[in-house]
């Protein structure tokens, strides 16, 4: 199995589950944070659904410089917005997870800060760790959901929501 092939195998199962807690996002709650510190409901949903797009910007640039690159998140108005956006950015990341492109995941890939350097990496690496972003902040909504009484999906086996008492 290519690194490619392991990358579109790992991206199909988180997919489903993403897609799953994405689905159940309450658009009355889209302001609500649990903290002033955290983000909004809506903002880290929007985060989300955006990371698949990583795949491809990370395939197609050798940096992301946080000082020149001014990019805006799509903004959704509701719940179905949100799924729509995140199914859209699947199909993209799925156009760059190609064999054809093995090699160039062997490149070397910067994020930065203008002259701040905080990473330089292969991008299989970063295309990694743009999967695991989107498991890392999907736990995050699952903790959002959770405060609010929201019944949580399980993502790799049941949750005390769907497990018969």
């Amino acid at each position: 199995m290519t690194q490619i092939e392991a990358f579109i195998k790992e991206l199909e199962k988180e997919v489903i589950t993403t897609r799953k807690m994405l689905s159940i996002v309450p658009t009355d709650k889209f302001d609500w944070a649990p903290h002033p510190k955290s983000m909004t409901m809506k903002k880290l949903a929007i985060h989300i659904a955006e990371l698949p797009l990583w795949i491809g910007f990370v395939f197609n640039t050798t940096e992301l410089d946080f000082e020149t690159n001014h990019n805006e998140p799509e903004d959704v108005k509701n719940t179905e917005e949100l799924t729509s956006y995140f199914e859209r950015n699947v199909i993209d990341a799925n156009k760059h997870l190609v064999v054809e492109k093995e090699d160039a995941l062997k490149d070397l890939w910067t994020m930065r800060s203008g002259e701040t350097i905080y990473s330089t990496e292969p991008k299989w690496d970063v295309i990694r760790m743009s999967i695991s972003q989107i498991i890392h902040h999907r736990a995050q909504l699952g903790v959002y959901l959770r405060l609010l009484n929201v019944p949580i999906p399980g993502s790799y086996g049941p949750t005390a929501d769907e497990i018969a008492h």
